[in-house]
């Protein structure tokens, strides 16, 4: 990255978040950019992105940890879910391991950012402790993960102002709420529900979980006897890439047969389920779902700690629909009342790309959700900018690092051609078919369609959705098509 745009930069990269896309993005920029100089932007005050900021009991992986950790610093621990306190200290000491929390600057929210076609570099608007400042770079890595941690997703539950107990969402869990003998519902069937249950029954009087349709639950050993053999003979690196490509390969396998065989995926996952549910919990309709295996993400819990609270007693499920809540509890449209201390409202997150960044080029606003993104990562007519999203059906990881390695690989190819941006053009928008960049049909992806950028139907306009074939297009695919490159002054631009 040289030429006279060089004065004008603080910095070669400006890394957006500190979370898992954020480490993992500063990793591959000081291992395979030579020389590059980078700093990490993080809005809150510590590191570890949505394991840092959710605090509701019991929050966890919904992933296996082998392949949600780095490549580059396995994860050691023979448990495979893991709870977030781990998951920080774990992001931790990678940081730390590699120099990489020597470059987080905390408490630096990016506001804006604005492309300037004369200097060829970004001007952001940073906002550090109540002041604003402005920081300029030459590309940027946009690590912000998805969720909105400003608000949850909105939902309608008629009546719940008149609730005389207490109400609170898992993503504004209050650290001195006492739960223990109290009555909970928890309104939801997904992943933060199926957590949260077996945790709070523990202690709490009893817990309801209140869902209008089912999820599949799926029961995982949280221990793993196969690896404690290998692990006993194996040298420790050999033994943890083995770990890794085992469960890299089973969720693919998995993943694709319940895509492929929707019918006989239901068949293997209602058996297990059965043989997990006590007598007192229905299968049908507690555990039936309208939809096929991975259509929506699937919901873990380890040692099936999930139907281990409903055989204790101590948990239940109630599938219906909402009539209204009342002072004491829930009235449902069955007739039903179930009373409550507490109801907790898991019914879903909200999303915001980018951490609800605003983009100019040239002092041109440019609105996110009418761009495609060019190989899922970089977003039409935005120069030199990488959104980092993982995968839906796999471990996010994954995908955050098939975009690091290709953005790395981007930056090289530019510095070895003398160029100073890559700009993604669509030569014929109106003619390219739209569809999700994320492939899934939960409610919470299915809200925030009008707000996420758009993959195309064909070429390097296609989403993202294999990590074998993605890794591939990384680090050998073709990066120049669907590009166009500048050198020092736009007038001198390459298409390719």
């Amino acid at each position: 990255m040289d030429g006279a745009t060089e004065k004008v930069v603080d910095y070669d990269v400006i890394i957006v978040g500190s979370g898992i896309s954020g480490i993992n993005s500063a990793y591959r920029v000081q291992t395979q950019v030579p020389n590059a100089t980078y700093t990490i932007l993080e809005a809150r005050g510590g590191l570890g992105g949505t394991w840092d900021f959710f605090k509701y009991p019991g929050i966890r992986s919904d992933s296996d940890l082998h392949t949600f950790g780095f490549s580059w610093r396995p994860w050691t621990e023979r448990r495979a879910i893991a709870d977030g306190p781990s998951i920080v200290r774990y992001l931790k000491e990678s940081a730390e391991e590699y120099g990489i929390d020597k470059k987080i600057q905390y408490n630096h929210k990016v506001i804006s950012a604005d492309w300037s076609s004369d200097t060829l570099n970004w001007s952001l608007e940073v906002q550090h402790n109540g002041e604003t400042k402005t920081m300029r770079g030459r590309f940027l890595i946009l690590g912000t993960g998805y969720y909105n941690y400003d608000e949850p997703m909105e939902s309608k539950i008629p009546g719940l102002e008149r609730f005389k107990g207490t109400t609170v969402h898992p993503q504004f869990w209050p650290e001195d709420l006492d739960y223990s003998n109290k009555k909970m519902v928890i309104i939801g069937s997904g992943a933060t529900a199926v957590t949260l249950l077996p945790v709070v029954a523990k202690t709490a009087s009893h817990v309801t979980m209140l869902q209008r349709s089912p999820s599949y639950v799926l029961s995982l050993p949280n221990g793993d006897p196969l690896g404690e053999f290998y692990h006993r003979f194996l040298p420790l690196y050999w033994a943890h890439k083995l770990d890794r490509y085992r469960f890299l390969v089973f969720g693919f396998l998995f993943y694709h047969f319940c895509r492929f065989f929707p019918n006989a995926a239901r068949g293997v996952l209602a058996k297990a389920t059965k043989k997990q549910l006590p007598s007192s919990v229905l299968f049908d309709p507690h555990f039936v779902p309208t939809y096929n295996p991975w259509d929506q993400r699937l919901c873990l819990c380890p040692d099936g700690d999930f139907y281990e609270a409903m055989r204790s007693g101590k948990a239940d499920v109630v599938t219906g629909h909402i009539k209204t809540v009342t002072e004491k509890g829930i009235l449902l449209e069955s007739g039903e009342t179930i009373t409550a201390d507490i109801i907790c409202t898991a019914t879903g997150l909200k999303l915001k790309i980018a951490g609800g960044m605003t983009f100019t080029v040239d002092g041109q606003k440019l609105h996110v959700p009418d761009k495609f993104l060019w190989k899922g990562i970089m977003l039409q007519d935005l120069p030199n900018a990488a959104f980092v999203l993982g995968y839906t059906n796999a471990s996010w990881t994954l995908g955050a690092d098939a975009t690091a390695q290709l953005v790395t690989r981007l930056m090289n190819h530019m510095r070895k051609n003398g160029f100073a941006a890559a700009v993604p053009r669509v030569q014929n928008p109106e003619g390219m078919k739209s569809q999700p960049v994320l492939n899934l049909k939960s409610t919470y992806l299915q809200n925030a369609a009008s707000s996420m950028p758009k993959a195309g139907s064909v070429g390097q306009w296609r989403p993202r959705s294999n990590y074998f074939r993605d890794m591939h297009e990384a680090k050998r695919g073709d990066i120049t098509t669907g590009l166009e490159f500048y050198k020092d002054h736009l007038a001198n631009g390459v298409k390719s």
